[in-house]
């Protein structure tokens, strides 16, 4: 059965008006982040426990529909691993938030390498100068977190978390409003 296009101009505005409201929570919950950043960072922490754990399940589960001896050996270690790995998440998520924002630190440090490496591959292009900026920027970031460890612990992954969601919610709140306006125009 096939969806009309009365089915499917009535279904749009829906769509568009749950958008809308999920991008507004989305915001709301950023605010939240930003204003208790610990509390979102050992949530973020015990939420990533959880999402190892699922992991590690599903591929413990794909480990017996693997039909080769390496490939399921494979797929049981490294369910293993992420099952472990969630379940110190979930029993020590004060020390995981030491870790995390450490693991941040380091990632955003090796992300400005690469960001530099990039800026120099392509400097005669027109524009290449934000690869330099956004690299700058994120080595500050790396480095003011590393120097700042552990006490950034308890700021350092709620805030950006804060932050993230709040950029993606507006985005999104402007994505669903152009949309909207699309198809008001439309109709």
């Amino acid at each position: 059965m096939s969806a009309t296009p009365t089915a499917l101009s009535a279904l749009a505005p829906k769509a568009v008006n749950w958008s809308i409201a999920l991008s507004i929570l989305l915001i709301i919950a950023g605010f939240i982040a930003l204003l208790l950043p610990f509390v979102s960072g050992v949530a973020l922490t015990i939420f990533f426990g959880w999402a190892m754990i699922i992991s590690g399940v599903t591929h413990l589960i794909f480990a017996f529909k693997t039909h080769t001896t390496g490939g399921r050996i494979w797929e049981i270690l490294v369910g293993a691993v992420y099952l472990v790995t969630g379940f110190v998440l979930l029993r020590h998520p004060l020390d995981s938030l030491l870790v995390l924002t450490l693991v941040l630190a380091y990632y955003l440090f090796f992300e400005a390498i690469v960001e530099f490496i990039q800026f120099f591959q392509l400097r005669p292009r027109h524009g290449a100068v934000w690869l330099l900026v956004d690299g700058i920027i994120t080595l500050v970031l790396a480095i003011m977190i590393w120097r700042a460890w552990p006490a950034s612990s308890i700021w350092v992954v709620g805030t950006l978390v804060g932050i993230s969601m709040i950029f993606s919610g507006f985005s999104r709140l402007m994505l669903s409003l152009a949309a909207k306006r699309f198809l008001t125009h439309i109709a």
